[in-house]
């Protein structure tokens, strides 16, 4: 079987964008954002009603109001989770992703305005449904625990939920946890963004280092000296041999001896 590079590579750990703990968590975040969903549809089904009696001046409840209490304290606790957890969890994974994502990152660039502009609509408008659900939760759950004792006796005034707060607080919430996962995916997209131009940035570095270098020298030749008594015939003819002055003047000393 052939290893591969990828097979090669380290995984990804479970504080970075992009691992499988943070794919749970975003999922769990959703499920979070469902549930909330469920609990605030189930409290305007069973939300309290005002029966008037007499001329109008004397009004009763339907119900105590228990069950449409408990189900949005559910719902508000369930979008509270889902999205501390999935924030806190992003803020963990940017903070230690290698490289940092929002450190590193060049917001002057075509991808990197885009991106920017993705994160911070999605931060803001995450914030801004979150908070706007959760008062509409705790309006209803102030509301339904005023008469959980009593709640049948006549009285002159009467505080009910507005038709349909609860449905749209549970849309809210819905929304804010969709939202929370594409903020994480345009978080995501960053940081893939960024290990693809830290790649080609180290590419272009080792091809420029390469390429300044200065070239090698070739290696100085080598000099091949001779043995000494390598050739002793051609040292004795070179020893023996004599110039033209040196010979005439031997002759001449011949010649006038005799």
């Amino acid at each position: 079987m052939a290893v591969t590079h990828a097979d090669l590579a380290p995984g990804r750990r479970s504080t970075e964008l992009g691992s499988k703990t943070g794919a749970f968590v975003i999922v769990l975040s959703i499920l979070f954002g469902l549930s909330c969903f469920i609990f605030c549809l189930i409290a305007e089904a069973t939300r309290s009603e005002v029966a008037w009696e007499g001329k109008g001046h004397e009004c009763t409840y339907s119900g105590s109001g228990k069950t449409p209490l408990l189900c949005a304290a559910g719902a508000f606790l369930g979008l509270a989770i889902g999205m501390v957890v999935a924030h806190a969890y992003m803020m963990v994974a940017v903070s230690q992703s290698p490289p940092p994502a929002l450190v590193t990152w060049d917001p002057d660039s075509g991808p990197g305005k885009s991106l920017t502009w993705q994160a911070g609509f999605f931060f803001i408008t995450t914030w801004i449904f979150f908070a706007v659900g959760e008062i509409m939760l705790l309006i209803g759950l102030s509301v339904e625990s005023g008469h959980l004792k009593d709640w049948s006796t006549p009285r002159t005034g009467c505080l009910t939920v507005m038709e349909g707060l609860f449905s749209t607080a549970g849309v809210f919430g819905l929304i804010t946890v969709f939202l929370v996962a594409g903020l994480y995916i345009t978080a995501l997209r960053a940081q893939w963004l960024l290990e693809e131009q830290e790649t080609v940035r180290r590419e272009v570095l080792e091809a420029a280092v390469l390429h300044s270098s200065p070239p090698r020298s070739p290696p100085p030749p080598r000099r091949i000296t001779a043995v000494p008594n390598e050739n002793p015939i051609i040292v004795r003819e070179i020893q023996n041999q004599q110039t033209l002055s040196e010979y005439l003047s031997v002759f001449n000393k011949h010649s006038g001896l005799v």
